[in-house]
């Protein structure tokens, strides 16, 4: 075989949590130019319409599929009913996540929680419908997103970085349980990317010169910059790889 057809995904159907914008979007993107099927999703039908637009002018094959995926019975009916009507999904990539920043002694109760149910339980919520359904077909890829913070820490975000720590050991954990049943599950931990979410630390100059004097690139990161990972995750190029978190940040989490 030619070793770049390792990396081919024609004929493969991808679901991406939290992929109307930012990370998300920008792996659709990269996974349908690498010959995906692409299933976008998220909860505003909307903003994953326009996404969907935006991919299919491209020459993607697109389907767009709504539901929250911090609550568990919807995860599971939507995906059993994709499944059942359209057909098989390949590659999982549990992207959908959020941040919420504020000193750990004054951090909201209800923060915490949304924050816990949006980052972790989605990996698990998403994760076990569509594992079932691997299972039974004996093959199946999961990428989950952790983050920098699945190693690392900052002021300010404690309960975030918790929860991309969990992300990472939930990783493992999959791996051992549905490793042996056929699948490969990894996860990737960005550093700091350039994102709509993070604007304002983008713009914010002294915060950005922390970025790029910490981190041995020197600079933010591009999230098209996260395609060639999760390309190789995602496709036969890592069949004999299970239950790692790459880092893609940059070399931060080599040094301190």
């Amino acid at each position: 075989m030619n070793t770049l057809e390792l990396f081919n995904l024609s004929g493969k159907r991808c679901l991406i949590t939290g992929s109307s914008r930012g990370i998300g979007f920008a792996l659709a993107k990269g996974l349908a130019s690498a010959g995906a099927e692409i299933v976008l999703n998220g909860r505003n039908a909307e903003t994953l319409t326009e996404a969907a637009s935006a991919l299919r002018a491209g020459g993607a094959t697109v389907h767009e599929l709504v539901f929250d995926a911090t609550d568990h019975p919807a995860c599971a009916a939507a995906i059993d009913g994709f499944e059942d009507s359209i057909g098989a999904i390949d590659i999982l990539i549990n992207n959908a996540g959020m941040q919420h920043r504020a000193p750990l002694e004054d951090f909201p109760a209800e923060a915490f929680d949304q924050l816990m149910r949006t980052n972790v339980y989605s990996v698990f919520n998403v994760g076990q419908p569509v594992a079932r359904h691997m299972i039974k077909r004996g093959k199946g890829k999961i990428i989950n997103i952790g983050s920098i913070q699945t190693a690392l820490a900052r002021p300010s975000i404690a309960p975030y970085t918790a929860s991309k720590g969990a992300v990472g050991n939930l990783t493992k954990g999959m791996a051992t349980d549905w490793g042996p049943k056929g699948l490969q599950i990894n996860a990737i931990a960005p550093g700091y990317f350039k994102t709509e979410l993070n604007q304002a630390l983008v713009d914010d100059t002294e915060f950005s010169a922390w970025v790029s004097k910490r981190t041995p690139a020197g600079r933010w990161g591009d999230v098209e910059e996260l395609v060639g990972a999760a390309v190789f995750l995602a496709s036969d190029a890592s069949s004999y790889v299970n239950g790692i978190t790459l880092f893609v940040d940059g070399g931060m989490s080599s040094c301190v």
